[in-house]
This record gives C-alpha cells, sequence and structure tokens, in this order.
C-alpha cells in the first residue's frame, strides 16, 4: 500500500478542495491518461487496486504512471468513544484530488487496449473520470 516514508507531522487538518487543478492536469509521460471530473479523497488501497486491474489488463505491456500519491494523514477516533479527548490516531493515507487531474498515464500499447485498461481502472476509484488522448497522437502508427 502505498504511504510516505516519513512524515512532517503525524496528523493533518482536513482542509479544502476547490476549484480545479492547478498542476499535474495534462499528459506528461504517456500517450493515453484518465481525468478526474470531481473533488474527492483516494486512498492507497483505492490507487493500488487501479494499477493491478490496469497491469492485468495490459498483460505487462506497455508502461504505467500513477500520477498521484497519497500524502495526506487521515485520522479516526475508536468507535463508541465519547466527544472530545484530542484528535484520533491516524489511520492511513490519501491523495486529494480535485477536478482535472490527471491520475494515470500509459504508453506503448494500443488505443483499444488503453481504452479498456483505463476503463476497469476507474471501476476501482471514488471519481468520475475521464478518458484522454494525446493531442499529437497519430492512431495510424502502429504500436
Amino acid at each position: 500500500m502505498l504511504q510516505p516514508k516519513k512524515t512532517k507531522f503525524r496528523r493533518s487538518q482536513k482542509g479544502r478542495m476547490k476549484g480545479q487543478a492547478q498542476r499535474g492536469n495534462q499528459l506528461a509521460f504517456g500517450s493515453f491518461g484518465i481525468k478526474t471530473l470531481e473533488s474527492k479523497w483516494i486512498t492507497g488501497r483505492q490507487i493500488e487496486a487501479a494499477r493491478v486491474a490496469v497491469t492485468r489488463y495490459m498483460q505487462r505491456q506497455g508502461q504505467i504512471w500513477i500520477r498521484i500519491f497519497p500524502d495526506k494523514p487521515i485520522t479516526k477516533k475508536p468507535a463508541e468513544v465519547r466527544m472530545g479527548k484530542g484528535k484520533g490516531a491516524p489511520e492511513g493515507f490519501v491523495a486529494p484530488v480535485t477536478p482535472g487531474r490527471v491520475l494515470i498515464e500509459v504508453e506503448g500499447v494500443s488505443f483499444d487496449i488503453a481504452k479498456e485498461a483505463l476503463r476497469l481502472a476507474a471501476q476501482k476509484l471514488p471519481v468520475t473520470t475521464k478518458f484522454i488522448v494525446r493531442r499529437d497522437y497519430d492512431p495510424t502508427q502502429n504500436v
């Protein structure tokens, strides 16, 4: 499961996720990708499930880039605990994403394989996504 080796603080505040993604909103490595259309927290487990779905479908051909990393600690208090007595213990890590953020990129496979692989990955994620293709992609050239 993805998580940082070391963090500056054990606990963080929730924060707000407003507006569009200012960075990480263009394809940088691959020819195909999925872009989120809404704001959500994505856990390390969900990212890993999406990664496994893509690699299984692509049968270890081509290359995959995961463009998000869960580095925000999330805390939870135990069940049936009274109010107060401080913040809960860290439970896991999430990656906050806003609309427009590219989540996964793929290269080295055909359009159809990439589209289906990324569709399977999108099913594992809690956000609605959109399949995107590099602007200068040439479908006539065989991979």
